[in-house]
């Protein structure tokens, strides 16, 4: 098990940890949504990966187990596989998109590759009663992403209900194994936390046994055993995830922690005073701010894939990171060394970086996940990595955290280099720093700011011919984004006024020079990413 996840299951043994959920993780995008939509019942939930032993499974003595989704076929030859023998623990068991589809073709079913894949929102038409959908509507707006579907049903096994392409919901009521081909653990799914509350509670029996202040004190303990007789150092943005971070390892560690807060050139505007003015004066802080904008800029000069950009980034923070360390160790009373650096990395993060607990699809590197180097100086302290946002947010909450940063909008760690499509050049960078000042502006101003999850500008790296002054123009693109999400994993593009729309491309064509197109972003989460790159 990772610290992260030891840290998470230390929390949650302050309030029980029998007699949860056990999610056993096939490389969904989801998985741990799922065990976050357990943990929002108040009950326990632990993830596995899908190879873990039986008697790993039984240590947790589950009320029931989860199968998540994935983005294998369970015909394909090294299609990940769990111990069949989980299936005979006698609790109840829901499979989940690739988990229906496992359960389907373990127990000797049929899966093949769908004619008409499903990919979004659907529509499911419930055929017979079931524990698993008790209380709720016979038709439900559900969300999809497969290519498989079931084709013949185990021995014992019936169909609960149907889209009109495939089945999309199945059960053995006597053996009590459920599966789904939809996703009811994101948002897009009608009624997906009574589903799953039905599976939790009706049909597994369990208990509610898990709460923040569980996580807060179980977590404070984590940190202050991992960091014994050490100094940390935190990276910190300014924003909600890694203020939420300090807060909880300045309770483990008290002055041992100190926070650093680096100016990359890849900033907002007015960005790096105002931070530091809030973190210091605000929050009392004892925050060192880095100006470090030229080495970071000319790291970046003529590179423009973005996966390169995002490596470069998290290395160059990296190596800020480990000189301040020098310098905090030789100046630190007592001569203790600083051995760890604190980061608000969160789950959304987490998977869509690098493959945790199960074999789960790189989507793009997190500067702060996948971006860091392989010599990392540093042991990683991160207490929010099986989190999301909201989540996070409650605990910051729990902590006393001011509303000012919790209810920042989430900003990406590297920064606009991953908002300016192509080269981060200086003069670009400003271009975007002054159309994305503009987008917040009248954002804030329409009172939607806190009604939605993000809001920004991107640069695109397309030209188009205009007229401004009745004078041929060939300028630059802007596109807006705005959405509205619960956890990052899932989103939706919020719908902006008419007016609000038109303040936003009035402005940044009249006060950006160069810029003389404004588009608006319509697309949602999947298939498309919140940010470009």
């Amino acid at each position: 098990m990772t610290e992260s996840g030891a840290v998470l299951q230390k929390s949650s043994e302050a309030v029980g940890t029998r007699r949860g959920i056990v999610v056993l993780d096939f490389g969904g995008q989801y998985t741990q949504l799922i065990a976050r939509r357990i943990r929002e019942q108040e009950v326990f939930s632990a993830i596995l990966p899908c190879t873990a032993g039986i008697d790993e499974v039984r240590k947790y003595e589950p009320a029931g187990l989860v199968l998540s989704g994935g983005p294998s076929s369970v015909y394909e030859k090294d299609a990940p596989v769990c111990d069949p023998r989980m299936l005979d623990l006698g609790v109840p068991v829901l499979g989940i998109c690739y988990g229906m589809q496992w359960l389907t073709y373990n127990l000797g079913g049929r899966v093949e590759r769908a004619d008409r894949r499903e990919y979004g929102r659907a529509q499911l038409e419930l055929e017979r009663s079931s524990a698993l959908f008790a209380g709720l509507p016979g038709t439900l707006k559900i969300w999809n992403s497969h290519g498989d579907h079931v084709v013949d049903l185990p021995e014992g096994f019936h169909v609960i209900g149907r889209t009109d392409n495939a089945v999309a919901a199945v059960e053995n009521p006597h053996r009590k194994v459920f599966g789904v081909e939809f996703h009811p653990e994101v948002q897009h799914t009608d009624h997906g936390a009574e589903i799953l509350r039905n599976f939790i509670f009706e049909i597994c029996g369990a208990e509610k046994n898990w709460n923040r202040a569980g996580f807060i004190a179980g977590t404070v303990a984590a940190i202050r055993r991992q960091a014994e007789g050490a100094r940390a150092i935190c990276a910190l943005s300014g924003g909600v995830d890694s203020a939420v971070a300090a807060a909880l390892v300045a309770r483990a560690i008290g002055d041992r922690l100190t926070n650093v807060f680096v100016d990359t050139g890849l900033l907002r505007w007015n960005e790096f005073a105002d931070t530091l003015d809030l973190l210091r004066g605000r929050l009392g802080l004892k925050v060192i701010g880095v100006d470090a904008s030229e080495r970071f800029l000319g790291k970046l000069q003529g590179v423009t894939d973005p996966e390169k950009k995002r490596k470069i980034i998290g290395n160059e923070f990296i190596q800020v990171f480990a000189e301040e360390a020098r310098k905090l160790t030789q100046t630190a009373s007592g001569g203790l060394p600083v051995r760890f650096l604190v980061q608000g990395t969160l789950y959304p993060d987490v998977i869509e970086s690098v493959s945790v607990k199960g074999p789960s699809a790189v989507i793009k590197s997190h500067h702060n996940v996948g971006g860091l180097p392989a010599d990392m100086p540093f042991s990683l302290i991160e207490p929010l990595r099986d989190l999301f946002k909201d989540e996070v947010r409650g605990i910051g909450r729990e902590l006393g955290l001011p509303e000012e940063i919790l209810v920042k909008h989430p900003f990406p760690g590297p920064g606009l280099a991953v908002r300016v499509l192509g080269e981060a050049s200086r003069d670009r960078l400003e271009t975007l720093r002054v159309a994305d000042a503009v987008v917040v502006e009248e954002i804030r101003r329409a009172g939607i700011y806190e009604k939605v999850w993000q809001a920004f500008a991107v640069l695109l790296p397309v030209r188009s011919v205009g007229v401004m002054g009745d004078g041929r123009t060939y300028g630059d693109t802007i596109a807006v984004r705005v959405v509205e999400s619960i956890d990052a994993m899932t989103a939706d593009w919020y719908r902006l006024p008419v007016d609000v729309l038109e303040r936003i491309s009035t402005r940044i064509v009249n006060e950006v020079p160069g810029v003389n197109r404004v588009v608006y972003d319509i697309s949602s989460k999947p298939p498309s990413t919140i940010e470009w790159e």
